[in-house]
């Protein structure tokens, strides 16, 4: 491959690696859980070729692949056996892919009648103990942890605070409170304003990465701060638990990529994802 006109990214690939991996050890670790939680939904998931493909449900938005083509090699033989995963349960076959995954995805992609339908950019920054980011506006917020016995009051938070952004997904978030109490590697935090839970957010802790999911804030509270107390307390905690860096996802240009970069992240890369559209013949 002639890289002398490739795109230069801030990460190289064996970063790339690990924040891959993370995710798709996080997705695996939350697959599990709803296997223990419903086992009759049937969730599981498999590794083909260093790709994690997941299977929670066929309209959960986990139910895709992870990490393809940034471990090892994949050819027709691999992706018939990912795709007959999906197939098998009915479910579409969905393909995240980093553009510094193997550059002959694409056109392995295209040949068996794949289409790209959506972007995602992966953030990154290094973390420490003690790390301080601006205090929110409003001081009276204060973050903590979720506590045993608080995991449906936490879904009920934040399927409350993604209601107006992603409707669609409200029951499902709600169902989340007995998956998150059987996660090991993952907790969840309240953001609150005299005692009341406003806010709502959640950190995987993978490889020494902290990856950074499901913040949210109730719309009737926003814009007090909420959402960087629930970052600062998320970054603490990973350092505390050895992170030396973490990783969040966001809509290419969105607000929640912009209040990132402004706490210290950084872009890395834009991934693609890709759907089957046509099966091969």
């Amino acid at each position: 491959m002639n890289t002398q006109h490739a795109p230069q990214y801030l990460v190289d690939q064996e970063l790339a690696r690990r924040l891959e991996r993370a995710e798709g050890r996080a997705n695996a670790e939350f697959v599990d859980a709803r296997a223990k939680v419903r086992p009759e939904l049937g969730a599981c998931w498999i590794e083909v070729a260093g790709t994690l493909a997941m299977y929670d449900g066929v309209d959960s938005p986990c139910t895709q692949t992870f990490g393809l083509g940034m471990f090892e090699p994949v050819g027709n033989r691999e992706m018939e056996t990912l795709e007959a995963f999906f197939h098998e349960r009915s479910a579409e076959v969905h393909h995240e892919v980093s553009p510094l995954a193997d550059s002959s995805l694409l056109a392995l992609l295209n040949g068996r009648g794949y289409q790209p339908f959506e972007l995602s950019t992966v953030l990154f920054r290094p973390i420490e103990s003690g790390l301080e980011l601006a205090p929110p506006r409003d001081q009276s917020i204060r973050v903590r942890l979720s506590q045993t016995g608080e995991e449906s009051l936490w879904a009920q938070t934040a399927a409350r605070g993604w209601l107006d952004v992603a409707p669609e997904y409200f029951d499902y978030i709600t169902e989340l409170g007995p998956v998150n109490a059987e996660r090991t590697n993952t907790r969840c935090f309240f953001a609150e304003y005299d005692g009341q839970p406003i806010a709502a957010g959640a950190v995987g802790l993978f490889e020494g990465v902290a990856l950074l999911a499901g913040a949210c804030t109730i719309p009737e509270w926003r814009n007090r701060g909420a959402q960087r107390a629930l970052l600062q307390a998320r970054l603490r905690h990973g350092a505390e638990q050895g992170c030396d860096l973490a990783m969040m996802v966001a809509a290419p240009g969105s607000a929640s990529q912009r209040n990132a970069e402004r706490q210290g992240f950084r872009i890395g890369y834009t991934r693609m994802k890709w759907r089957l559209a046509r099966p091969v013949h």
